[in-house]
């Protein structure tokens, strides 16, 4: 019999006696023994709290001309330390949002709510950046399994591109431009934030234990568009770009002057970022980074996409980006036949009655939960080996272009790419320089 993983063994308890509604989504089933290797969970709980910080003075982008005040809410995973708690008594916490038609829904997590970091050593910033529309809580599988790994993951609320925000077409529009101009601001503006020691936060000695001097962003569609930015991909809008997008003309004439910038709004690269990840990147399709730029990009980078994205757009979008970023370690993970949705979790009971709210969630050709699993195992090498520099991981990132595994004439089949099992992968490629 093997052993049995402490933390599945609390958890299971926890949920057995928690009395939770049954209106809470449970997403997730039992992971099967043929899971990826580095999708399993790591060696530490996961504690989670929330928290608001406040940019006192960002340019305002409904006018470009005046200051305004920028709150961000974040969600915060770490490594905790239940050794004062008792774990019988400590409920698994939920995640509560909304559905871009403004439906409240529930879904269960694994972490437990404000519960003491582990203090044994400093651990290494990830960022989780969301699209537009979203939610900083939409890839919290994600959250939850790298600091399980040992990570303190920050998902950003970003103001002006939530799903709680925008719901109709003036805020579309005005949370767009926002978008455009205050993503990878925000996202630098939080390793900034928690770079100043003695932050006031719902758990104590949180902010002492991040390393923010190893920090990554994770961002999906417009969270990877502005993490190519943060990281000195410049961008090169002009007006006729911004008409195609549909921005009107008055305002599209005028918008490149306050939005072609580098580095989040910096001078230079801030090396403190060692690894971006970005699942289906927008841009591309637009020329939305200026190519020079691109290729000067030195920061290890992970592309994930579909091959029919009809959002980002593959050949012309997510791939073009991939081929000219310039870093010397650079990959991209493609799912055949994969679109839009390949970073957040399974859909809601709530998106469920229409097509327009499960688009934003469900994939055709996938299960969400099998993409989650892979996204997991692929994630925490790339990570681990760029940003923790982990050699052993940086073995887990795949050198043959397909994952499906053939018999030859001697009878023997390839090897499965590293952590996965034998002949139970399908649907991926892996490219690499």
């Amino acid at each position: 019999m093997g052993k049995i993983n402490p933390y599945l063994a609390v958890l299971s308890c926890v949920l057995l006696f928690s009395g939770h509604s049954w209106s809470v989504d449970q997403l997730y089933t039992h992971q099967p023994a043929v899971t990826p290797e580095l999708a399993f969970k790591g060696t530490y709980f996961v504690g989670v709290t929330s928290a608001t910080i406040t940019d006192a003075k960002r340019l305002n982008s409904n006018n470009f001309i005046t200051s305004t005040e920028r709150p961000l809410v974040l969600e915060i995973w770490y490594p905790t330390d239940l050794s004062t708690v008792n774990e019988t008594l400590k409920q698994p916490t939920t995640y509560k949002d909304v559905t871009r038609l403004q439906k409240p829904f529930e879904i269960q997590g694994t972490a437990f709510r404000d519960t003491p970091i582990f203090t044994a050593k400093p651990f290494p910033l990830i960022i989780l950046s969301h699209g537009f529309t979203g939610y900083r809580t939409q890839m919290f599988y994600l959250g939850e399994h790298l600091a399980s790994h040992g990570y303190i993951v920050i998902g950003i609320d970003h103001t002006d591109s939530t799903n709680d925000e925008v719901f109709d077409d003036a805020t579309g529009a005005s949370g767009f431009i926002s978008t455009l101009y205050n993503r990878a601001r925000d996202q630098q503006f939080v390793l900034d934030y928690f770079a100043t020691a003695k932050k006031v936060l719902p758990v104590i000695g949180l902010s002492t234990q991040i390393d923010t001097n190893n920090a990554a962003i994770i961002g999906h569609s417009m969270g990877g568009f502005a993490a190519l930015n943060t990281v000195g991909g410049c961008y090169d809008f002009n007006a006729e770009q911004m008409k195609k997008i549909g921005i009107p003309p008055i305002i599209a004439s005028l918008l490149p002057f306050r939005l072609n910038s580098c580095f989040a709004g910096k001078e230079q690269l801030d090396p403190r970022w060692k690894a971006i990840q970005m699942f289906a990147p927008w841009g591309g399709e637009y020329n939305a980074h200026n190519k020079q730029a691109m290729n000067n990009i030195s920061v290890p980078s992970l592309f994930l996409a579909g091959d029919q994205d009809n959002t980002s757009g593959f050949e012309n979008g997510v791939k073009k980006l991939y081929k000219q970023i310039g870093s010397e370690h650079k990959y991209m993970l493609v799912y055949e036949n994969g679109r839009h949705n390949i970073a957040g979790h399974p859909a809601p009971t709530a998106s469920f009655d229409s097509d327009f709210e499960l688009g934003h969630y469900a994939e055709p050709s996938w299960n969400i939960e099998t993409i989650n699993r892979v996204n997991k195992h692929i994630s925490l090498a790339f990570l681990d080996c760029h940003v923790k520099n982990q050699l052993s991981r940086c073995e887990y990132l795949p050198v043959r272009e397909n994952i499906q595994q053939y018999l030859g004439s001697d009878g023997k089949y390839t090897d499965p790419w590293p952590g996965f099992k034998h002949l139970w992968g399908s649907g991926i490629r892996f490219y690499r320089p």
